[in-house]
């Protein structure tokens, strides 16, 4: 499956984890999994509308697990072992205002993950990617 998805455009936001939910759903995958790659996707998601001037989605599902690969070209992460406490964020006023940037993404993205790297380059852009188990690796 693949997604494009658009700098701060809210009104779309969620499209891609929700598209991914309903096929897992009909793959007739365990519901913790679905939630936890639904979640996962859905904070990927908000922070390229929020940070990025855009990016993609890539999802593949095997019998075995779920991969997504989040691209985009924004500003990067300045400082990722920063940006992956709780509660800190680089949202603009105005994105809090509307309720996102709580500086909960990429904790939630890690959490709800049995995967997950982060390559970003300041200027270029960050590719993420998480990797959810749908049985318990051997």
């Amino acid at each position: 499956m693949h997604f494009q998805v658009s700098s701060e455009d809210f009104t779309r936001a969620g499209e891609a984890s929700s598209a991914v939910k309903k096929a897992l759903k009909k793959l007739g995958l365990p519901p913790d999994i679905i939630r936890r790659v639904a979640i996962a996707m859905y904070e990927g998601e908000i922070n390229m509308v929020i940070h990025a001037k855009s990016g993609e989605i890539d999802v593949v599902i095997t019998p075995d697990y779920i991969d997504m690969t989040l691209r985009d070209n924004g500003p990067g992460i300045q400082d990722v072992e920063l940006a992956m406490q709780a509660g800190y964020s680089t949202a603009p006023e105005e994105v809090r205002n509307l309720g996102f940037g709580a500086g909960m993404g990429l904790p939630n993205m890690k959490k709800n993950s049995d995967e997950m790297t982060i390559d970003t380059e300041l200027g270029v852009g960050t590719t993420v990617k998480m990797k959810v188990y749908i049985n318990t690796p051997s």
